[in-house]
């Protein structure tokens, strides 16, 4: 007859792997079952923190029709929070004293003092970006000839899309460290300029009517402030002007562009405006001996 019959021997089998010690933190034996309960509680935490969101978002923020940007950068503090409190709660119950964190963090320090100086400074800059919110989700920016709106911003990096849908992903440092063009900031609207050649001996009065006319009979450019036309200088082979406008917002600029663009090629036609191509002179000049040399 066996001495364990097989429901007692796996009992006996848990009971002694659930109290194993796979390695201790200040005197303190860390066990499968510590490890189960510290899960266990990330685990709830993370549940939580995306019931506590989903209520703000559809039932409070909702209702206060808040600025999308600050909208994502409260729901992106509270899952944080839940989850460090999570954690927290996760080390209390399997008695590892504070001291130990304090402990354990100056280990990570060291490491990160030699090797993760960029991770850290991207983790810092998340930070910033969350809390001051110099860039939020939904600016338009242009980083290095980048151009897109920010989708999201998380802890480390940030996703930028562009108008071809590229998503591009760049380090939070880089939009704190580096020079931004946020067209969304303050007022989002934007003036563009399309310069304008025409060539000598034209009307410089008919051409500043026409661009003007053009700009007011479009109707997404804004005729507050009013537009402009500024006659820039003598070109080598062209008298150079630039168009001067404002648009609502940063979107709409390069379809702008082109409409006016368009616009003003068909009313150059019209009223007999030339738009000349570039011209270079060549002078050649031969002595009278090398003349009679080559006879």
């Amino acid at each position: 007859m066996d001495i364990f019959d097989d429901e007692s021997l796996g009992e006996t089998l848990n009971h002694y792997y659930s109290e194993v010690v796979l390695f201790k933190v200040q005197d303190v034996g860390i066990t499968v079952s510590h490890l189960m309960v510290g899960l266990l509680s990330v685990c709830i935490s993370l549940v939580a923190s995306a019931l506590v969101r989903s209520v703000l978002q559809k039932r409070v923020f909702k209702k206060m029709r808040m600025d999308p940007g600050l909208e994502y950068a409260l729901l992106k503090f509270v899952h944080y929070l839940i989850l460090i409190l999570g954690v927290y709660i996760g080390l209390q119950s399997i008695n590892i004293p504070l001291g130990a964190l304090v402990g354990i963090f100056a280990v990570v320090g060291v490491g990160i003092g030699f090797g993760l100086q960029n991770l850290t400074s991207n983790f810092t800059s998340g930070l910033i970006l969350l809390m001051e919110r110099p860039v939020k989700v939904g600016d338009r920016l242009e980083l290095n000839g980048v151009w897109g709106d920010v989708v999201r911003i998380n802890l480390r990096t940030s996703v930028i899309k562009t108008p071809d849908d590229i998503s591009v992903i760049v380090p939070n440092s880089k939009l704190l460290d580096e020079y931004v063009i946020n067209y969304s900031y303050g007022n989002p609207r934007v003036r563009i300029h399309i310069p304008v050649g025409v060539a000598y001996g034209s009307d410089v009065h008919l051409v500043t009517d026409i661009l003007m006319e053009v700009a007011k009979a479009n109707p997404r450019v804004m005729q507050t402030p009013v537009p402009k036309v500024w006659f820039r200088s003598f070109g080598e082979s062209a008298l150079d002007f630039e168009l001067l406008c404002w648009v609502a917002t940063a979107e709409l600029k390069f379809d702008v562009i082109s409409e006016l663009n368009y616009a003003i090629d068909a009313q150059f036609r019209e009223k007999g405006v030339e738009i000349p191509f570039p011209q270079r002179d060549l002078h050649l000049k031969s002595s009278v001996a090398s003349l009679r040399g080559s006879e």
